[in-house]
């Protein structure tokens, strides 16, 4: 099945008993014994559930992966997969990379033993002179947030596999649905399902999806063991939103590909941070091993940061908010917002500056999104 019927169908039918067309919510903590050993294949909600196992087999089918494991929070995936190395081991991350991300490298793990190195990883020389003798893996998140680089996943790869690295692929901002970093030779892909896989702006979640019987059997042991699976209903809903992703992917990028044109000529617009530019550095890699744009841009605003605060009031469609990926349109400050536990000295290195501003581009007409950007503008 191609991908929008498997995105529909995948996983849904676990009803033998009605023939629910809908996955039911199976919200019981426990599942009782025929005999001593003796059970339906569950037996207790944190170690499987059969929502949640609906979910991950949709998830995988997606990511064209052997198993997925869907967990309460984004970051909760994450962090599931750092709980594969131990005190002792490095891994490579981007330098552009998700707030809460950088917060758990680089102020919670190095606690515990396992240190990071955070470089630009679109350049190949950087990969190699990081790499350590006790380097375990390369993080790679593309496009990067918030400033949309386009990392090279096949060099990364190569290079990781000169070095016995294992890679780790955030693939949140684009879904399965306009990238398959699987298919391109990444080891495990990680996701939030918060944002577009769920897409409604209703639930927190995540996902981890592998390839390798090794990687996928001791995940779904340290996420049973952790105790950082979603719940049946938190479940439910993200499997409700997959069936729609494709068609949403595709509206989100058709009005972010329009903003980001039409902010690339605004006269109080320094910068845009769209792969889907032609101006933008990545976009021939992007066209390599995207299918898609996505819905997210970035751009630097020519304006005092301290006028900032009036132009996110003046403007009626556009909330500013976390998180990113749901029909509605957001749009925040990185610098005080998503990003900020990065640190000033952090947020610099990475390119981020108090006029930077992240959109996520909803479903809503475009020409409302504009006019919704101009009365801001006209406020500062």
């Amino acid at each position: 099945m191609r991908f929008e019927t498997r995105a529909i169908h995948t996983g849904v039918y676990q009803d033998q008993t009605f023939n629910s067309v809908t996955t039911p919510i199976y919200p019981s903590s426990n599942f009782y014994f025929d005999a001593p050993g003796k059970h339906k294949g569950y037996d207790y909600t944190r170690s499987g559930n059969p929502t949640r196992a609906a979910l991950e087999a949709n998830l995988a089918s997606l990511e064209n992966g052997s198993a997925a494991v869907a967990t309460a929070t984004g970051m909760a995936a994450i962090t599931l997969v750092t709980m594969l190395f131990k005190s002792g081991d490095h891994i490579i991350a981007g330098n552009d990379i998700y707030g809460g991300t950088y917060r758990l490298f680089d102020k919670i793990l190095p606690d515990l033993g396992i240190t990071f190195s955070f470089v630009d990883l679109r350049n190949p020389r950087k990969i190699s002179d990081a790499v350590l003798p006790h380097t375990k893996a390369i993080w790679i998140e593309t496009p990067s947030n918030p400033l949309l680089n386009i990392i090279d996943i096949e060099a990364v790869v190569a290079a990781a596999r000169q070095h016995q690295l294992v890679t780790i692929a955030d693939n949140t901002f684009l879904s399965p649905c306009f990238q398959k970093p699987l298919d391109l030779g990444v080891d495990i892909v990680v996701h939030s399902t918060t944002k577009y896989i769920n897409g409604h702006s209703d639930v927190v979640g995540g996902a981890v999806i592998a390839k390798l019987p090794q990687h996928v059997e001791r995940i779904q042991y340290l996420c049973n063991a952790l105790g950082v699976a979603c719940s049946p209903f938190d479940a439910f809903l993200v499997l409700r939103g997959l069936k729609t992703l494709p068609l949403r992917m595709k509206q989100h990028e058709i009005n972010a590909n329009a903003l980001a044109q039409w902010l690339n000529h605004h006269p109080r617009v320094r910068k845009v941070y769209y792969p889907g530019l032609p101006t933008h550095t990545g976009h021939d890699i992007a066209l390599r091993q995207q299918t898609g744009f996505g819905g997210m841009l970035s751009c630097d605003v020519d304006a005092p940061p301290e006028k900032l605060p009036a132009f996110f009031e003046a403007m009626r469609i556009f909330l500013l908010a976390e998180s990113l990926g749901g029909v509605e349109s957001l749009i925040e400050q990185p610098w005080t917002m998503s990003h900020a536990s990065m640190g000033e000295k952090g947020l610099r290195e990475s390119g981020i500056t108090p006029q930077t501003l992240r959109i996520s581009v909803g479903l809503e007409h475009v020409d409302d999104l504009k006019e919704d950007l101009e009365r801001g503008f006209a406020a500062v």
